[in-house]
């Protein structure tokens, strides 16, 4: 495998790592505040796809013996847009953005456009994204067809609870 593979690999999971470690330090804030938790089990189902979705891509890629090429290339900016969106996303959801589904007292609901026009911008333009680049640069097509799918089946269990946890604070901000 291309040494730059290695390289990538280990600022994609040092990237994953700091918004880790910037969602616990909101969750310990919101929990402070009173928050509550919801859909533990899927978090926890989420959390250890994402990292199997890392480590089987790496070891695809190195049992291919990928090189880092046009398609890789296509890879790593479709990743690193994905990475720029989650960035975005924090900083407008700001202290409520966390990996897990908390749910604070006076919980603030975003009015911004971006959540206004897509529904769960943080799947569906930072994870999504995000994996499906992360495939192409190591050139894991198998962990691509075979992990996405089984992620999918997890984030939509995610989504309904979200969107479940979440029902009466948009109520509450539409007047509905």
């Amino acid at each position: 495998m291309s040494p730059i593979l290695v390289v990538i690999f280990l600022a994609a999971a040092a990237a994953r790592i700091a918004s880790v470690l910037v969602s616990r330090r909101h969750e310990k804030k919101l929990r402070a505040e009173g928050a509550t938790e919801h859909g533990t089990l899927n978090t926890k189902l989420l959390a250890l796809a994402h990292m199997a979705f890392y480590f089987t891509g790496l070891a695809e890629g190195w049992v291919r013996g990928a090189e880092f090429d046009a398609v890789s290339m296509i890879g790593l900016v479709i990743f690193a847009a994905a990475m720029l969106m989650l960035a975005w996303i924090v900083r407008l959801l700001g202290a409520v953005w966390t990996v897990k589904i908390m749910i604070a007292p006076n919980h603030p609901v975003s009015r911004h456009a971006l959540f206004r026009t897509v529904r769960h911008p943080n799947y569906f333009l930072n994870i999504l994204p995000e994996l499906f680049g992360y495939a192409l640069i190591f050139h894991a097509y198998y962990t691509l067809a075979i992990g996405l799918p089984v992620y999918l089946v997890i984030l939509a269990v995610r989504i309904v609870q979200e969107e479940r946890a979440m029902r009466d604070l948009f109520q509450a901000a539409t007047g509905r």
